[in-house]
């Protein structure tokens, strides 16, 4: 059997010790979990206890490629980051675009294992087989922006190098810290950038000159040329490519997919239709843009001449952060949120997070929990983006109530006191991204479901709920009705599977509804050199899946941790939505059931030993 490019060869990192060394994934590791956080969460089982502290040196910082990463296959460009998370306290795992990945496989490395703490400020310069530890005092406190240039300015570092960094931020241990790839794309979520702040590691810089190639060359070859073309061509990439994730905002707001002021308004198109992406595409778009080797270019490049929100010409929002610090906290200035986007790129901020938190603040403002003798004299007050833009610098700095705000909005609400907690969007105390599930009742069973926390990328609902992704090889029929909490459960079992798979080889979710599922054993077969096949390769995604739950309840989580905030249980009287909500009970009831969850929400002893995860089943159960 060939073997395959992706061998899992970790590069160990001790910043401690300040050893480096290369090791090796077993063969079976790589095909029971396949790659990226899969491969990640088998080996944080093995290595770390789970009740350690995620910003202690004992904590590791697992940034993943997968087998599919830099082959040119579209929407492979991507890598993870996986860690134990300081804003969740679980499992935490973040998915980032752009061109390291790509870059790390070329220098000949699948992972990058970090543990340790450094002495100093230090960053890790990375050449083929050559990697050094490098002294960082003397970017140490600059944005992402600023290190990004440094570490490619030929005089200090190589202009092809492919830069992964945190901002003041990630410093400051803002516990949704995130890390910026090349100034435009982030490993946002879960405060990835945090982990990384707390190891005295700014930033990683990689340059490789080799090849990345496929196990089966020419059939690959064959099968990329077909899903380029697939894609390239497909309707749903013409849409991104004209005017990027946020193209489809008002048509959000009118459906009531949109959350809006705080998740307590149904429809907000008054808003939705000055910033959505048609309106960036006419305003202020100087080019789209692409991650490595994707015909897509979703992506936005945008310059804002004027005004009082001036940008220079860089990467723009995205649809998540257009909704956050948009209809989210009613600021209809397309500029001012393209402002926004800029300072939480330049700081290392999780754009979703850091509105939601914001969000909260303004609805304790609105409802007279907090004052401005409490926010510093901000005035806190919906569509103030002013007031918006100030907070962003106090967060990121950890100034005065900014500090507060940069625990989180579960934690900044405890603190806050009173009712505070009633207008805190999260689960698991991860900020609940822009979809809201009193539209599509699955995405509520998958937020509350989720291994990370409130998410729509742990899994596939979006995808299959709207019926844009039907596979019924795989049990994926189709006929789904959105607000309605109906055969939810078994569709969300099936595509969380699939949505383990889809991240751990790692492919990016906007080529899938052009793609068949059936055909992925092939192309993991010609990548990887294992025959999958399609029961196979979905027993993959369930056992990672279990063993992600596992690890989270060995953290602390329980089945009472599976629910949905007050806000989303509240029905809007407007909108597309309106009188909706998810029947959560119902749902998780039929869940527990087709999962194999038992009360306390861990997965039982005979299903994690009929996916030979016996030593999981031994920590849960004894």
């Amino acid at each position: 059997m060939a073997t395959g490019s992706y061998n899992g060869r970790i590069l160990e990192v001790n910043l401690t010790s300040g050893v480096v060394r290369r090791s090796m994934v077993a063969r079976g590791v790589l095909r029971d979990f396949i790659g990226g956080g899969g491969v990640a969460a088998k080996l944080f089982f093995d290595r770390v206890a789970p009740d350690i502290e995620p910003l202690s040196e004992e904590n590791i910082l697992f940034i993943m490629t997968g087998p599919m990463t830099g082959t040119g296959f579209p929407g492979t460009a991507r890598f993870t980051v996986c860690t134990k998370s300081p804003l969740t306290g679980i499992w935490g795992e973040s998915n980032c675009g752009g061109n390291f990945g790509h870059e790390l496989r070329a220098a000949g490395y699948d992972e990058i294992a970090v543990v340790g703490t450094a002495q100093r400020p230090v960053y890790l310069w990375i050449k083929d087989d050559r990697v050094e530890i490098r002294d960082a005092s003397q970017i140490w406190g600059k944005d992402t922006y600023e290190t990004t240039d440094i570490l490619k300015d030929p005089a200090t570092g190589a202009r092809e190098a492919k830069v992964l960094t945190i901002g003041p931020a990630g410093e400051n241990l803002v516990k949704y810290a995130g890390i910026g790839n090349d100034k435009g794309d982030f490993a946002a979520r879960c405060g990835v950038g945090a982990v990384m702040g707390s190891k005295k590691l700014k930033a990683i810089a990689a340059v490789g000159t080799g090849e990345v190639e496929a196990a089966m060359p020419s059939e690959f070859e064959e099968k990329r040329k077909e899903a380029f073309a697939m894609v390239k061509d497909s309707f749903f990439t013409q849409m991104l490519r004209d005017n990027g994730t946020d193209g489809g905002m008002t048509m959000f707001a009118t459906i009531g997919n949109l959350p809006a002021k705080n998740w307590s308004l149904g429809d907000n198109t008054a808003v939705a239709s000055k910033i959505d992406g048609v309106k960036m595409t006419q305003q202020y778009l100087t080019r789209p843009h692409a991650c490595h080797t994707c015909p897509v270019g979703c992506k936005r490049i945008v310059e804002v001449k004027d005004g009082p929100y001036q940008v220079k010409e860089g990467p723009g929002p995205e649809y998540e952060s257009c909704a956050s610090f948009g209809s989210v906290l009613m600021i209809d200035d397309l500029a001012a949120v393209i402002k926004a986007n800029e300072l939480c790129n330049r700081y290392g901020l999780d754009t979703i997070s850091c509105g939601g938190s914001i969000a909260l603040a303004m609805d304790c403002f609105e409802n007279g929990l907090i004052t401005k003798e409490d926010t510093d004299g901000i005035d806190l007050t919906w569509g103030n983006a002013d007031a918006v833009l100030a907070m962003v610098h106090k967060i990121a700095s950890r100034d005065g109530f900014g500090s507060i705000l940069a625990e989180g909005s579960k934690r900044a609400a405890q603190k806050i006191g009173k009712n505070a907690v009633d207008y805190s969007v999260e689960v698991k105390g991860l900020e609940a991204p822009m979809h809201d599930p009193r539209f599509r009742h699955g995405m509520g069973l998958a937020y509350a479901t989720s291994v990370r926390g409130a998410c729509h990328l742990q899994h596939l609902n979006t995808t299959i709920e709207a019926n844009l992704l039907i596979c019924p090889e795989i049990g994926l029929h189709g006929g789904y009705v959105e607000k309605v909490s109906d055969r939810k459960a078994e569709m969300t079992f099936i595509s969380e599977n699939l949505g383990m798979v889809v991240n751990a080889m790692i492919l990016c979710h906007f080529v899938l509804p052009s793609l068949q599922i059936q055909e992925l054993p092939d192309v993991l077969r010609m990548t990887s050199g294992f025959d999958y096949d399609l029961k196979e390769m979905m027993e993959c995604g369930e056992r990672s899946w279990l063993l992600k739950r596992g690890l989270c309840n060995l953290m602390g989580t329980k089945a009472e941790d599976d629910r949905l905030p007050k806000r989303i249980l509240t029905p809007t009287t407007e909108g597309g939505a309106a009188g909706s909500v998810p029947d959560i009970e119902t749902m998780l009831r039929e869940y527990y059931g087709v999962r194999s969850l038992d009360a306390e929400g861990r997965p039982t002893r005979e299903k994690l030993r009929s996916l030979g995860l016996s030593d999981l089943a031994v920590k849960l159960h004894g």
